[in-house]
């Protein structure tokens, strides 16, 4: 027999909640009864909404809707388990062609979720022996694929060339290890980009293999939307395209984009999409449709306007993500409160998303805002200045 008492399960929970409160960092869900779009409803008021990576406006699109209505008429509502299971069903196959094809590689393969394509593609590739390079600032799904991986895992100042070449040089000497660097393309708290052309010429010059999230510049960023690494003209020499589709794709699901042996292996070594149930046809039939009329002239007309909001908003920035840097916790979840006192949805980010002390609210600006949309938004911070 222990020693150990039992305790109270709830109690030891609630414990937890309050120091997440002390902290300022309690969070909780708020019910939105409306689509997502620059205006949604959350208890019953309308909120200007700057939270959402719908940097398109196509979530709400009748593109898209009326291609998942198609699917769920044709294929159900769900997939009925792994795609290795009962079969793979023709909107996968659709989807996976045509984003093969947007991406210039060779294959596609999708998963339920972001986060499932990182944690099934670095576990699936990288071993103990190995050793994985990534970016301070990557996405928390890589630095838990990293640490579940349990290959030797080391970190890079932020877009820090001279750190990762250090870092690099100190990996060539096992010669008996794969070495994979992780790095976003378009940051996702700060919205700046990283010196991918670079990153490119160092992994070439030591043998190391690449890995780029796509996520928050596919649809935006280069010729026909297909991201930052087209537009630098590095896609060809990235062994690993990552990305989500639902940002400005606007449906749901996560993505590895790169040449056929890569998708073979990882459909047979990616526990994350080995032993999950396949994601809703319907998300599939909607983020194909997505990306053929991203590469539309439709949609060059809307990332113009993407663009104008941005430059309205703030002149200077290449990104459709617009920190606006607090700090304290505390402060910036007043400063969200403010904010949605003047009918304006803008989340406090902070720890763990961002680093302690790093608070901020983050607006996202998407082209379906209207130029009214960011004259509010300018003077409501105006005045809360």
């Amino acid at each position: 027999m222990g020693n150990r008492t039992v305790k109270s399960f709830d109690l030891e929970l609630q414990q937890r909640l309050n120091a997440l409160r002390k902290q300022n960092l309690f969070r909780e869900l708020r019910r939105v009864d409306s689509p997502q779009s620059p205006h949604i409803k959350i208890c019953g008021k309308t909120f200007l909404n700057f939270s959402s990576n719908d940097y398109l406006g196509l979530a709400n699109d009748p593109i898209l809707k009326e291609a998942a209505i198609k699917a769920v008429e044709k294929f159900g509502a769900g997939a009925g388990a792994s795609r290795l299971i009962c079969g793979s069903l023709a909107p996968f196959h659709e989807l996976e062609e045509t984003l093969a094809a947007f991406k210039n590689t060779e294959a596609a393969l999708t998963f339920s979720t972001g986060y499932a394509a990182v944690l099934g593609t670095i576990c699936a590739l990288l071993g103990k022996n190995d050793i994985v390079i990534i970016d301070k600032l990557v996405h928390a799904s890589v630095v838990d694929a990293a640490r579940l991986s349990g290959a030797k895992l080391r970190v890079f100042g932020h877009n820090d060339l001279e750190d990762l070449e250090k870092i690099l040089k100190w990996a060539d000497k096992n010669s008996k290890a794969e070495i994979l660097v992780v790095t976003e393309s378009v940051f996702s708290m700060d919205g700046d980009a990283a010196p991918l052309r670079e990153i490119v010429a160092l992994k070439n010059k030591f043998g190391a293999w690449l890995m780029v999230d796509e996520a928050h510049a596919t649809g935006i960023l280069g010729k026909g939307g297909r991201g930052l690494a087209d537009e630098l003209g590095a896609s060809g020499q990235i062994e690993i395209q990552m990305g989500t589709l639902g940002k400005a794709i606007g449906s749901s699901g996560g993505y590895i984009c790169g040449s056929r042996m890569l998708v073979d292996f990882l459909i047979n070594q990616a526990r994350s999409f080995i032993f999950s149930t396949a994601p809703a046809p319907a998300a599939a039939a909607g983020a194909t449709a997505a990306i053929q009329f991203i590469q539309s002239k439709s949609s060059e007309a809307r990332r113009n306007l993407l663009w104008q909001r941005v430059k309205q908003f703030k002149p200077k920035s290449q990104s459709a993500i617009v920190p606006i840097l607090i700090g304290d916790e505390n402060k910036a979840l007043e400063t969200a409160a403010k904010l949605r006192e003047k009918n304006i949805f803008i989340p406090a980010i902070r720890y763990p998303t961002v680093a302690r002390g790093a608070a901020r609210l983050r607006v996202a600006m998407t082209a379906a805002h209207t130029a009214e949309d960011i004259s509010q938004l300018l003077a409501a911070l105006t005045g809360l200045r």
